[in-house]
């Protein structure tokens, strides 16, 4: 990409697609185009292709998606299949319908099988049945690469789909039933240590800036229910937190703005055939959701105790990223899981 090449970063309010904003921008890349999703609805064909009419991107970040946790995924599985899989038949038609140089697609490592050989390589696509809570947003991602892939061997285009591990960083979700388990963590013990220490002022602001989730919002405002009370429906209490599972599944956490850094490497560095149908990003390094929730009680400083439910689902017992290909094509992560805590921590603040 030169400095002056119009790019699209779909997504850009996104916690990934705004992590690329800041890094073009800081890279002093001038001509960026991004819409919001009010503005420009990537499910909808007619907006879509207007849009790449108008415009003529060279240089795309698809980084656009419905995303959420394992109760979200598991809820709105109609709306996780539908709208995604909209969302990358759009873009990528468009991009190839308008002469777009280079495409780089986002993807999830919710895509492999359940039950795959550890560490997972790229080859493992298609080879088991999915985790079945996560299924349909899965099938929807494996769709955005095959999609990427046959546009590749049928019109020799330039996209690029790169697999990430599970994401955390700044401005992400934290609305406690769509959320992923990292910023779910994260809110559930600052919250936790707020009705700890009686400290009302924090709790009304954090509840102003995040919804709950739950339908908990609105019977908070109409006084069905006391913020304690609704606190506690979700297993929010002074003295303990309830987290769903066993806390023994081991699982992957890569800081965005790691991610980020990785697309545009990939947009500037290498190619589709040097990549392959796909490339994992990832740290190459697992920990279990029990170990990870200490570190986060550590680091917010919260005094209670973490109970661990037993008969809620845990997911995927592990998953963790093969990382060899992208090391072998000049890309490695540069922000431990400590670190990466600490900095959201104190955006939150």
């Amino acid at each position: 990409m030169k400095k002056d090449s119009k790019i699209y970063v779909a997504g850009h309010n996104g916690m990934v697609g705004s992590a690329i904003m800041r890094q073009l921008q800081a890279a002093g890349y001038s001509n960026i185009i991004c819409k919001t999703s009010q503005e420009l609805d990537l499910r909808d064909q007619s907006q879509t292709f207007t849009f790449f009419a108008e415009h003529k991107p060279e240089y795309i970040f698809l980084a656009a998606a419905k995303v959420g946790g394992i109760i979200a995924n598991n809820t709105y599985k109609a709306d996780f299949i539908y709208d995604n899989t909209a969302i990358a038949m759009n873009v990528i038609r468009a991009a190839y319908e308008h002469n777009a140089n280079k495409l780089v697609n986002l993807g999830s490592s919710c895509i492999y099988p359940k039950f795959a050989n550890q560490p997972i390589t790229e080859d493992s696509l298609l080879t088991g049945a999915l985790e079945p809570t996560n299924e349909a947003y899965a099938i929807a991602k494996i769709t955005a690469v095959k999609l990427c892939r046959y546009f590749n061997e049928q019109y020799n285009t330039n996209y690029i789909s790169l697999m990430p591990t599970n994401l955390f960083g700044y401005m992400d979700n934290y609305n406690l039933e769509t959320s992923h388990v990292l910023p779910a963590l994260l809110r559930k013990m600052l919250l936790a240590k707020a009705l700890m220490s009686g400290d009302l002022d924090f709790i009304i602001d954090d509840l102003k800036k995040h919804e709950l989730g739950f339908g908990l919002d609105k019977k908070i405002k109409a006084g069905e229910l006391s913020i304690k009370d609704a606190l506690a429906s979700i297993g929010i209490y002074e003295d303990h937190i309830e987290l769903w599972g066993t806390g023994k599944v081991l699982r992957e956490f890569l800081f965005a703005d790691d991610l980020s850094d990785a697309a545009i490497y990939f947009m500037n560095n290498v190619d589709a055939r040097e990549a392959g149908e796909i490339t994992n990003i990832g740290t190459g390094e697992d920990i279990s959701i029990h170990d990870i929730a200490n570190i986060i009680k550590n680091k917010t400083g919260y005094k209670g105790e973490l109970k661990f439910d037993h008969s809620k689902p845990d997911g995927t017992p592990r998953k963790l990223l093969d990382v060899s290909k992208a090391d072998a094509l000049g890309w490695k992560f540069k922000t431990d899981i400590k670190t990466g805590i600490e900095l959201v921590l104190k955006s939150l603040k």
